[in-house]
């Protein structure tokens, strides 16, 4: 007589199925949340719209800032024995790149408007996700971006003079920060345990921003509904989803996270007509959903590369 002697698996082992739902679990949390972060984030810039031409986008900035490390630092505080250049160089680069991207953007929100701002900076991201592809789609894709910022930026836009120039560099200046973001982002999330990376990065960032802060703060402009503005800018653009970034990045891959934020500029241009009454010409309208769409098309249809099983149990315990 035969017998099956096959030893039966424990109880608690982990299987490939198991892993993969776990997951999917974690990167549709990941997604939901970063979603709702994209709201979040273009709400504040539609409010710091409305405060920028009284006080100053260094000053909207340096607030942001302040209400970050004040929201982070007594629950995050690093550990001074862990302060060591080698651990921190990623968290100290991710806080310089945090002024320049936030002060970039708020400069050329200014001067374009949120919708189109919010768009050309999405070149940022889109670059990062497109940069080791090789596909045909891709190619496509990129050059219709590229015709949709075409759109953006020329005589049918705005006004019969186009988009101002100094604007138009300043959005592109954030949108290459915002790549280096994401990157940095992401190994500030690996390296560093909890908040600890972002606290560091904001204290970095905000002791930039204050000696322009300083020298541009004119406090007879300043009123209540004024500080109401800059905390609701601080908490909405900063505290909120900064805070959430490394929680996203450690459940989602960075294509994942840029296909969410594709979305983006159209929630932008929705909050720049709701909160600055902005209009769009069917150009811009066109132009955005172009660069929304060839964006969205060329993120959502690459491929992951497949994970080792040891991969996928790191994952599923994590």
């Amino acid at each position: 007589m035969v017998t099956d002697q096959t030893t039966p698996a424990p109880a608690n082992a982990t299987t490939p199925a198991t892993t993969d739902g776990a997951a999917n679990r974690r990167s549709l949390a990941g997604a939901a949340v970063q979603l709702g972060t994209e709201v979040s984030i273009n709400f504040g810039s539609s409010l710091a719209g409305l405060v920028i031409p009284v006080v100053g986008s260094f000053v909207v900035v340096a607030v942001r800032q302040l209400v970050m490390v004040v929201a982070v630092l007594p629950f995050y505080r690093p550990k001074r024995a862990e302060l060591t250049w080698r651990r921190l160089w990623p968290a100290v680069a991710l806080g310089v790149v945090l002024a320049i991207m936030n002060v970039t953007f708020y400069e050329s929100v200014h001067l374009l408007g949120l919708g189109v701002a919010a768009t050309i900076e999405f070149l940022g991201p889109l670059a990062i996700a497109l940069a080791s592809s090789r596909r045909v789609l891709d190619v496509i894709c990129a050059l219709a971006a590229g015709t949709g910022v075409v759109l953006l930026i020329g005589p049918g836009a705005s006004d019969a003079a186009g988009i101002d120039p100094w604007g138009l560099a300043l959005a592109l200046t954030a949108a290459a920060a915002w790549a280096g973001y994401i990157l940095l982002t992401r190994r500030v999330a690996h390296g560093l345990p909890g908040l600890e990376g972002l606290t560091v990065a904001s204290i970095v960032s905000l002791a930039l921003l204050v000696p322009f802060a300083v020298a541009t703060f004119d406090p007879t402009v300043v009123d209540w509904a004024i500080v109401g503005l800059l905390l609701g800018v601080g908490v909405l653009s900063s505290a909120l989803p900064y805070s959430l970034d490394t929680w996203i990045l450690r459940r989602i891959s960075p294509r994942i996270y840029a296909i969410v934020t594709s979305f983006g500029p159209v929630i932008a241009a929705v909050f720049g007509w709701l909160v600055l009454s902005e209009t769009f010409s069917p150009t811009e309208v066109i132009a955005i959903v172009i660069v929304c769409g060839a964006a969205g098309t060329a993120l959502a249809t690459q491929r992951s590369r497949p994970k080792s099983q040891l991969e996928q149990t790191a994952e599923g315990m994590a």
